[in-house]
Formats: structure tokens, C-alpha cells, sequence
């Protein structure tokens, strides 16, 4: 069992007009963090699994493929019909585009996705013999999948762990612990590998995606019921984010142009789907 670490505690000064100073955290002291971080992370979810309904690899790839900006729920809605019509790649390799795109018109980027679906399962057909590959490397040539897609796959479909798929919740869990400065995912990936113990990778997307989702939300983050506030650097001060209204003589025009704005960079990310873009 992992051991258990007490809040690593440094002292501080003061600096200019009373200002507070603290000292860089240690990368000892904030691999203690790590490691006490996912005891009770393992502690608090126990035997977690993933909410995506899938039964083998190929189903596993592609529902992971499908879940990029869209909810794991959606993801269920739509797989149903889906794999019911084409539940292999040798069938869904022989699929039209738009048919599969009909199935799956509910959930985000799905026309992107929907060729994605047939793409790769081409591709598994011709370069793989039918079978999903249980590499990194092969499984990110597939159409649409990137490294956290590929992180996922060989953790749960062949028990293959060798790096830390991260999404959007383990990014921003990983941030506000002070776990990583990275600005990409694919960058906060190498800091966490490089701080957590390898024994302790296979657990974290699943654990931290739901904790994520239930206490440390991406607003409003419920850190007063939060079990790892004492050892958290953003605590209280992350659930402030977003709190603040439009800046002064903002009115119904600049919120108009923000959304214009979201929605065109939404249009733009839906020209390629993968996790690479999310």
C-alpha cells in the first residue's frame, strides 16, 4: 500500500510593503503530494470503471475516438445503433460515411468523426489484420486517435500502462495541485510521469476524470467538501474562478462577439476530432 505523507509545509517571508513570499515547492515535497494525492484519490474510488459502454477492443477504440469534446453519456446514446449495424471493423471498414454519420449526428464534430469511424477501421483491416494494435506507436497512426486515445486502449483493453492518458479533467486537476505548468497535455503527460510512480499511472485517468467531475469542476469547484484541500495549492482560490463578471462598459454586444467567437473556434477544432485538439 502506498504510504501515506503529511502536507508538506515550508516557511515563508515577507517581501516589499509586506508582501508574502513562498519558496518553490521541492520536487520531493511535491512528489509526497503526488503520491498522497492518488492514495486518496484510490481510497475514494475505489474499483472505478469507465462510464463508456464497450466490449472489446475495436468497440473500446472507437467510443474513445467518439468521446473527444462530447460527454461519455452522448457517446452511450449513439453506440447502441451503431455497433449493432457495424460491430466490427470488417463491417464498419465496408460503411458509408454519411450512413454512420446519420447514427451519430447527435453528438459533437460528428462528421468528422463519422469518417474517422470508417478510416480507421480501414486501416485496422489493411495494416493490422482485423485486430486493434497494442502498441503506441501503431495505435496512433489510426485516423483520429492520439496519444490519450492510445493510453486508454492499452491500459484497458490489453493492460498495457505506459504513460497517463490526459484529458481535460486530469489536466486541470493536475494544474491546480501544482503538479504541472504545462500548457499543452501532452506536456502535463511527461510531469506527471516524471513525478508519479509508475505503479501508480494505470489508476489516475479513471479516478481523477471522476473527481473531476463530482469535486474539483472546471467552476465553481467544491473545495470545502474537498478530502484533498489540505494538500491542495489552488484550494479555495480555484472556486473563484469565473466568478467575475464582464469588465465595466461590456455590455449585450461584447458578450454576442464572445460567443461569435467560441463558436467559430469550436468550428475550426471540429475539422479534426481527435484528443490532440481537446
Amino acid at each position: 500500500m502506498t504510504p501515506r505523507v503529511a502536507p508538506a509545509r515550508t516557511a515563508a517571508g515577507h517581501g516589499k510593503a509586506g508582501e508574502k513570499i513562498v519558496p518553490r515547492e521541492s520536487k520531493a515535497s511535491r512528489r509526497q503530494r503526488g503520491i498522497e494525492f492518488c492514495a486518496r484519490m484510490h481510497e475514494r474510488y475505489p474499483g472505478v470503471q469507465s462510464a463508456l459502454d464497450y466490449h472489446d477492443p475495436f468497440t473500446l477504440v472507437v467510443c474513445v475516438m467518439l468521446s473527444a469534446q462530447t460527454t461519455d453519456a452522448g457517446v452511450n446514446r449513439v453506440t447502441p445503433e451503431l455497433f449493432r449495424r457495424w460491430p466490427t471493423p470488417q463491417a464498419m471498414a465496408q460503411a458509408d460515411p454519411a450512413e454512420v454519420g446519420e447514427v451519430i449526428h447527435s453528438i459533437g464534430f460528428w462528421r468528422a468523426k463519422a469518417a474517422h469511424c470508417v478510416e480507421l477501421s480501414q486501416m485496422i483491416m489493411s495494416d493490422f489484420g482485423g485486430e486493434v494494435p497494442r502498441t503506441m506507436e501503431e495505435l496512433c497512426r489510426l485516423p483520429g486517435v492520439g496519444r490519450k486515445t492510445a493510453n486508454i486502449v492499452l491500459n484497458k483493453a490489453f493492460g498495457i500502462c505506459e504513460g497517463i492518458a490526459v484529458d481535460t479533467h486530469v489536466f486541470r486537476i493536475a494544474t491546480r495541485m501544482g503538479f504541472t505548468r504545462a500548457s499543452t497535455p501532452a506536456a502535463a503527460e511527461k510531469d506527471l510521469l516524471d513525478l508519479l510512480p509508475q505503479e501508480l499511472w494505470t489508476y489516475v485517468n479513471e479516478e481523477w476524470i471522476h473527481f473531476g467531475r463530482d469535486t474539483c469542476t472546471a467552476q465553481r469547484p467544491k473545495c470545502e467538501g474537498c478530502p484533498c484541500a489540505d494538500i491542495c495549492p489552488s484550494a479555495f482560490k480555484a472556486a473563484k474562478a469565473g466568478r467575475r463578471g464582464p469588465a465595466k462598459g461590456a455590455g449585450k454586444a461584447g458578450a454576442k462577439g464572445a460567443r461569435s467567437g467560441k463558436r467559430a473556434a469550436d468550428s475550426a477544432r471540429g475539422k479534426k476530432t481527435s484528443e490532440r485538439d481537446s
